[in-house]
């Protein structure tokens, strides 16, 4: 009877066991995006920058503006947004673009005849690390059309975003063109 009582344990101690390393491997298989994760990467440097100073400049409509500012991680997330709406790694859109890759370069361009509001996502590395990120997100439609450009750069010696451009230009049916730019450097101490 203990025999037995052994017997049944083992097996379902095994069985356990399997199962959790068939919940790891799917785990693991989730991490390994198709596409270049910007998400996870904005998320992970926004937190290497939090609480430092930020030499920003906004243009509206010709309009400048300049200023120093602090920023907090919230703060970061809200400057930083366009990037992460910029993911491609979901169900609905695989297979929706073309990746190419190079010793320094990743670029994931939208297919011609798909359809999705990230154009192209350009990823340069120098050393193995990311230099920079380029984005392109574009909606057009009968009444509206806005597209905008959006670059990050790093300091390759910190490896932290050292400047970054965001460019929008917007534009309703029957009005003029809205054009807003920010464009920001991290100031090292």
């Amino acid at each position: 009877m203990n025999l037995i009582k052994g017997l049944s344990f083992g097996v379902l101690f095994l069985g356990s066991v399997g199962l959790f390393s068939c919940v790891n491997e799917s785990a693991e298989a989730l991490e390994k995006q198709p596409y270049f994760d910007i998400k996870g990467f904005i998320e992970e440097k926004i937190k290497e920058i939090d609480s430092v100073e930020v030499a920003k400049t906004s243009q509206i409509q010709g309009d400048e503006k300049q200023a120093t500012v602090l920023y907090s991680i919230n703060d970061w997330e809200e400057e930083f947004g366009i990037f992460k709406e910029a993911d491609i790694n979901k169900t609905s859109l695989l297979q929706s673009y073309e990746t190419t890759t190079s010793d320094d370069m990743l670029t994931h361009e939208l297919f011609p005849k798909n359809k999705g509001k990230v154009k192209f996502i350009k990823v340069t590395y120098f050393e193995g690390e990311v230099s920079s990120v380029t984005i392109k997100i574009a909606d057009d439609n009968l009444f509206y059309s806005s597209t905008t450009l959006a670059d990050i750069y790093m300091n390759n010696a910190t490896k932290l975003i050292d400047h970054y451009s965001i460019e929008t230009t917007q534009k309703i049916w029957f009005m003029d063109a809205n054009n807003m730019k920010i464009q920001g450097r991290i100031i090292v101490k």
